[in-house]
């Protein structure tokens, strides 16, 4: 009989009080104190699938094993498309930042127990559970052992880093590209491929979930763009699954 290795003891996180009287937290509500973040500049609204993401071959050809944990391989080159539509609402963010770190942010999913993922992540209170700190502890190594060797220097990939470590559960983002990443990450569920991925893993029916996504994650979005998006997507997913009769 084999002995199972305990699981590793990852430290607790900090507490969202103290999370949100962070300098980082503090100094970026004060650069940007109208919420959502208003843009000047034109956001495309249209459907996802119309403006693919481009770029990022070595980093993706580097991360190969991790996309096929979760959906990985439909879900993160989506968000990617979603962080580029993001990037160009808000040129002044550092956009290569943004997109290594939204190809990066879920790599963690491939090196945490499987079998929790769905048991543990999304259920209950999924925002809390230890197995979405684990998946960022595990993303945050995923870009430590993959970002130097195509050529980022330190300071890039401690950036990176920083996004990834809280990306789906710090209650507060630290920078303009922090917040960039969480709103794409949140983007793709209003699209038609993701509600019918999460649908499955959250085991509810497309009628409630959009419902939860109206109620729930719209208000979370800290951008004006993200809004935008998130209210076409949602216009046109329910029109699709005819949610307003199927229920």
């Amino acid at each position: 009989m084999t002995n199972n290795p305990p699981a590793p003891a990852w430290a607790p996180a900090p507490t969202a009080e103290e999370q949100r009287a962070d300098p980082r937290a503090i100094g970026f509500a004060q650069r940007y104190p109208a919420r959502p973040i208003p843009t000047e500049h034109e956001v495309d609204t249209g459907p996802i699938c119309l403006t693919p993401a481009s770029g990022l071959d070595e980093l993706w050809r580097s991360i190969v094993p991790e996309t096929r944990t979760r959906a990985n391989d439909l879900h993160l080159p989506m968000v990617v498309a979603y962080a580029e539509r993001l990037c160009a609402a808000y040129p002044q963010a550092d956009r290569e930042l943004v997109l290594v770190a939204v190809a990066l942010h879920d790599t963690g999913w491939a090196h945490v127990d499987e079998s929790r993922i769905i048991s543990e992540g999304f259920s209950g209170d999924w925002r809390k559970a230890n197995i979405r700190y684990e998946h960022e502890a595990e993303g945050v190594n995923v870009a430590r052992r993959v970002l130097p060797g195509l050529g980022y220097d330190e300071e890039f990939v401690e950036k990176v880093c920083e996004i990834i470590d809280g990306h789906d559960t710090r209650p507060v983002a630290y920078s303009l590209e922090d917040a960039l990443v969480r709103d794409c990450d949140r983007l793709w569920r209003f699209d038609r491929a993701g509600i019918a991925m999460s649908t499955s893993w959250f085991g509810m029916p497309a009628s409630d979930y959009v419902d939860r996504l109206a109620r729930e994650i719209i208000p979370e979005l800290i951008t004006d763009a993200a809004h935008r998006i998130a209210e076409a997507d949602l216009e046109r997913s329910r029109r699709l699954f005819r949610t307003e009769v199927i229920r």
